[in-house]
């Protein structure tokens, strides 16, 4: 199966549930492999934050990502839509901390979606699956994970109020049956909690136009769209916080009384199921973390992330080159290519975090390589390319490692070798 991004730019506006500012939200294009990632376009550099659980913080009636200025609030409708719409590559783009609420719901975040088109792109689709039952709780949070090969969630909540109580249901999570069972659900709130909330700092830009508002006899100026909305609400809130597996999530989960605390929770447990399993983990190593791992500086680091680690066994890694790579200026001037040795350096220093796993303890460690093999060159490599490097482990004895890679060009072999290194003190 092809990985998918969105075929256009698309934009959306309006203001934030709880921290109540205007914010502008893009839908991006982005490469393969990528996966889901937030681009605050308002602070300075860009930063850009993977919707990846690591960088899950615990907060009150949202899902945030990171912490200070680069936080990201109440994300989880935003990707309920993009897991409903298929995307596995997308830059969410949004000039402050929370996406626009619009109406509450994930329909709009959908529709946008839907109108860019996808178009699919090279790379592998992660997934995750477990083989064993998995039960994890969170406060009043309840939640069991059955081996299946598609997602499945079965919802329960139970609320005292006698519009709500008890509601449940179940739904296999297609596209088709996300749009039209699941992504109209708006959110809720019940009007003895709104002083307290806002004391908070939350719910600031609430109303009746983008939430469903319970008094103690009914709704508030709104009208139900499901007998049931409200639970169908707490699904596509699940739905939206499971997409920080940075996989595609297949098992038949079983949430009683969720809660983004609780589903992030069980994404944490999910993904060490997984490991404990032998699934590959799906680790990005972003460049901050590289430079505690490589003892490269610009302008020799060659490497932008690393994608993918089998702890023993492979990684997958990139490099996007551009035309300001210095070495473009001498080689060759009106006809840049990128030097054959520097592909094969890239590939190295792309090896070096799974080396590093094969030693206890790689604080002052350095790899050093020792011999380079059957090194082939296939096509060349210009500015604009995005270099895929797949490395397995083929042998280790003691601090000594032989490998094979190939680096890749969208999908064609551009470079291939067998090296040998030594993991060595610094």
């Amino acid at each position: 199966m092809s990985r998918r991004t969105v075929g256009m730019r698309v934009e959306l506006d309006g203001i934030g549930l709880h921290l109540g500012r205007q914010c502008r939200l893009a839908f991006v294009p982005a490469a393969p492999d990528t996966g889901i990632r937030f681009r605050r376009v308002d602070l300075e550099g860009k930063p850009e934050t993977p919707a990846l659980v690591e960088h899950a913080i615990e907060s009150e009636r949202r899902t945030q990502l990171g912490e200070g200025e680069q936080a990201l609030h109440t994300v989880e409708h935003v990707l309920a839509a993009v897991v409903g719409a298929g995307i596995d590559d997308l830059i969410i783009e949004m000039d402050a901390a929370e996406p626009p609420i619009l109406d509450g719901s994930a329909m709009p975040f959908l529709d946008a979606l839907l109108k860019a088109g996808a178009r699919e792109q090279r790379g592998e689709v992660l997934d995750i699956r477990l083989h064993e039952t998995l039960r994890v709780e969170s406060g009043e949070s309840v939640y069991v994970v059955e081996p299946a090969n598609a997602l499945q969630v079965d919802v329960t909540i139970d609320f005292p109020h006698p519009l709500v109580g008890e509601q449940k249901g179940s739904w296999k999570v297609t596209p088709a049956v996300f749009a039209k069972e699941l992504a109209g659900a708006r959110t809720f709130g019940f009007f003895h909690e709104v002083e307290a909330l806002r004391a908070k700092g939350l719910i600031q830009g609430a109303s009746t136009d983008n939430a469903l508002a319970l008094d103690a006899e009914g709704v508030v100026g709104n009208t139900l769209r499901w007998p049931d909305e409200f639970v169908r609400h707490k699904a596509l809130d699940v739905v939206g916080d499971l997409a920080l597996a940075g996989r595609r999530v297949r098992g038949k989960i079983t949430a009683t009384k969720p809660s983004h605390r609780g589903t992030v929770a069980l994404v944490r447990e999910m993904l060490a199921q997984s490991r404990r399993e032998g699934q590959l983990e799906n680790r990005v190593i972003e460049a901050e973390e590289l430079m505690k791992i490589l003892p490269h500086r610009y302008p020799f680091l060659l490497v932008d992330r690393i994608l993918q680690i089998e702890e023993g066994k492979r990684i997958v890694g990139i490099k996007n080159v551009t035309i300001n790579e210095p070495f473009f200026q001498g080689h060759f001037p009106g006809h840049p290519i990128m030097p054959g040795v520097l592909i094969v350096e890239a590939m190295a220093q792309v090896s070096c975090p799974l080396l590093m796993g094969t030693v206890s303890d790689h604080t002052n460690k350095v790899v050093y390589f020792m011999s380079l093999d059957n090194v082939k060159f296939r096509k060349p490599v210009r500015p604009g390319d995005t270099l895929r490097f797949e490395l397995e482990m083929t042998q280790v004895r003691g601090r000594i490692c032989r490998m094979y890679g190939v680096a890749k060009v969208d999908g064609e072999i551009v470079c291939e070798a067998e090296m040998a290194a030594i993991v060595r003190d610094r």
